[in-house]
């Protein structure tokens, strides 16, 4: 005896068949280009002063030096510009601005900014966590910023380009 044939064929049709998810971004494209340059100008300018930090501390624990601008020196003399050597920790020159610490502070704070254009960039993206680390070791390993900087503005182009629909409506 024969079993009943099931009429109903195992290909369901394509428009039952689970659709890929579909990507979505956190913004509307416009909100992301505006983020992707706040992140580039601020790459850039962490990856400039982090390359001026690193000669900085080349200079300070290699030569014992630090680069100040006025001031005057132990014997009443005027100091316009230039390094100072700082053996035994104690640098001769009063009253004058070291820039070895200024460039120290400054690549500090704009790191923490960078920090927040990364986030903003990441949050706008939807991109897993261990892209948000990445991005922000670009900061902190010099050159790297550079390099990321290029992959990630690549990256973010494509995507936007490859789902223009997927962009928030407001």
């Amino acid at each position: 005896m024969t079993e009943p044939s099931n009429t109903e064929s195992t290909d369901t049709p394509a428009a039952a068949q689970p659709a890929t998810p579909k990507r979505r971004f956190g913004g509307t494209p416009a909100q992301i280009l505006t983020a992707l340059k706040f992140y580039k100008v601020l790459a850039y300018a962490t990856g400039i002063m982090l390359l001026l930090l690193v000669i900085e501390l080349v200079l300070r624990y290699g030569f014992q030096s630090v680069l100040v601008a006025g001031g005057t020196d132990t014997l009443g003399a005027s100091h316009s510009f230039g390094l100072v050597n700082i053996e035994g920790g104690v640098m001769p020159v009063t009253g004058g601005v070291n820039l070895s610490t200024m460039v120290l502070i400054i690549h500090g704070w704009m790191y923490v900014v960078y920090l927040i254009a990364d986030f903003r960039l990441w949050t706008l993206m939807r991109w897993p966590f261990g892209k948000l680390v990445l991005i922000a070791l670009g900061g902190v390993i010099p050159f790297l910023s550079f390099f990321v900087e290029a992959k990630v503005h690549k990256e973010v182009l494509a995507e936007i380009a490859a789902n223009p629909k997927a962009g928030k409506r407001y």
